[in-house]
């Protein structure tokens, strides 16, 4: 993401508009430029980087855009240290040595000689005194080599940098009120699964018919503002960017140095256009449901096993159980499996079970899961139980159905 420096907006009234590169041939060509220009430095030293950068920046208006993307490519590159040494070993070692010798009577270069003769027997190898020379302060930044550039085309660092000026601006949030429309269960899912994720204070109000309204408290409402929690927030969008119908407007802070409305609003909806560089959700949670659906279709049973299509009101919170069951003859059952977690996920899955009020739950539940430590108790569940071990068989299943 881009640093406050390098965020770049304009204001109408009320509302602030983060700025846009478009995908035309001059921001292609100049996004190209720079990584060509990451790409030849390849093995340089940071330094070297960025004395080129500043080479391209040169004295252009635009020098805040080509910092900003070169500052974007940064995350697709590793910086190493390099040195036949741990370079502040190195340098108390040739401290220590240059010390034992009375003033005047050595040079630099005699006690590098030295020092790399020594470190050729201990190493095993040839070590040269330049070696020494370069990796006594190999671990400061600027000495830092780049040893790996991963390039993105153009067209996604274009992407990536229009998404990260609309990720600044929620820095400044004090609130965001997210409405999600009537999207597929299984997006609803998602959804409150990145807000989890990513750790965010949110609270939700709706129904699966009518969608969802979640309100998110913003890094400017905390009474401490917290850095952390304001990059976890604009972490959020590009997930959120993966749910089909969408909206929010966030309530922002002014800056000190900023004139105008005492508040401010940024708003956003799923039309925007922005391009995510996140994968999408995996279809299946782990290894476990992904092997019980597959097991199920070997089984040859009327049942039919659907993939989170039915969202549950539970206790003031909503749960996706993972499977549903249905019969031709109009019988459904809820299937949740509940695999390897903590205790505290534990006590809040089956807290959610027990306040759905539903009599049609499953729970397939791992026989090395510790529930007493956990503080469960079973018989308050209003659920069948299939306990498993490596593998939920689909044959039990059926068997608590049917029994």
């Amino acid at each position: 993401m881009l640093p406050s420096e390098l965020l770049m907006y304009r204001r109408r009234g009320e509302e602030l508009h983060p700025r846009r590169l478009p995908l035309n041939r001059s921001t292609l060509e100049m996004a190209e430029e720079i990584i060509g220009l990451f790409r030849s430095c390849l093995g340089e030293r940071r330094s070297d980087l960025d004395e080129q950068l500043q080479a391209l920046e040169g004295e252009e208006t635009d020098y805040r855009v080509k910092r900003g993307l070169a500052h974007l490519l940064q995350s697709f590159c590793d910086f190493e240290t390099r040195a036949p040494y741990e370079p502040d070993r190195l340098r108390l070692r040739t401290f220590a040595l240059a010390a034992e010798r009375p003033p005047g009577t050595t040079t630099t270069e005699a006690v590098l000689s030295e020092l790399a003769h020594a470190l050729s027997e201990e190493l095993g190898r040839e070590v040269e005194a330049s070696e020494i020379h370069q990796g006594l302060y190999a671990d400061l930044r600027e000495n830092q080599r780049l040893t790996r550039f991963e390039a993105p085309t153009p067209e996604a660092l274009i992407h990536r940098y229009n998404l990260s000026q609309a990720q600044g601006l929620l820095y400044r949030a004090s609130e965001i009120v997210l409405t999600a429309y009537r999207n597929d269960p299984g997006e609803y899912k998602l959804l409150l699964r990145y807000l989890k994720l990513f750790g965010l204070m949110a609270y939700l109000e709706g129904d699966p018919d009518q969608g969802f309204t979640i309100t998110v408290d913003g890094p400017a409402s905390l009474f401490s503002r917290s850095t952390r929690y304001g990059v976890d927030l604009a972490k959020f969008l590009p997930a959120l960017l993966h749910v089909t119908r969408w909206s929010l407007v966030a309530s922002l802070v002014p800056r000190s140095d900023e004139d105008g409305p005492a508040a401010l609003r940024f708003s956003l909806d799923s039309g925007c256009g922005l391009v995510s560089h996140y994968k999408r959700g995996q279809v299946f949670d782990s290894i476990v449901e992904e092997g019980f659906a597959r097991s199920w279709e070997r089984v040859g049973t009327e049942w039919r096993l659907e993939r989170e299509v039915e969202l549950v009101a539970a206790g003031g919170s909503i749960m996706v159980p993972d499977f549903r069951l249905v019969h031709p003859d109009g019988r459904t059952f809820l299937l949740e499996i509940v695999g390897y977690w903590r205790p505290e996920y534990l006590r809040r899955k089956f807290y959610q079970v027990e306040r759905s009020g539903r009599s049609d739950f499953i729970l397939a539940v791992s026989e090395r899961l510790n529930l007493a430590k956990a503080g469960v108790k079973l018989d308050r569940v209003p659920a069948r139980v299939v306990w498993f071990k490596g593998k939920v068989n689909p044959k039990d299943v059926l068997a608590v159905i049917e029994g």
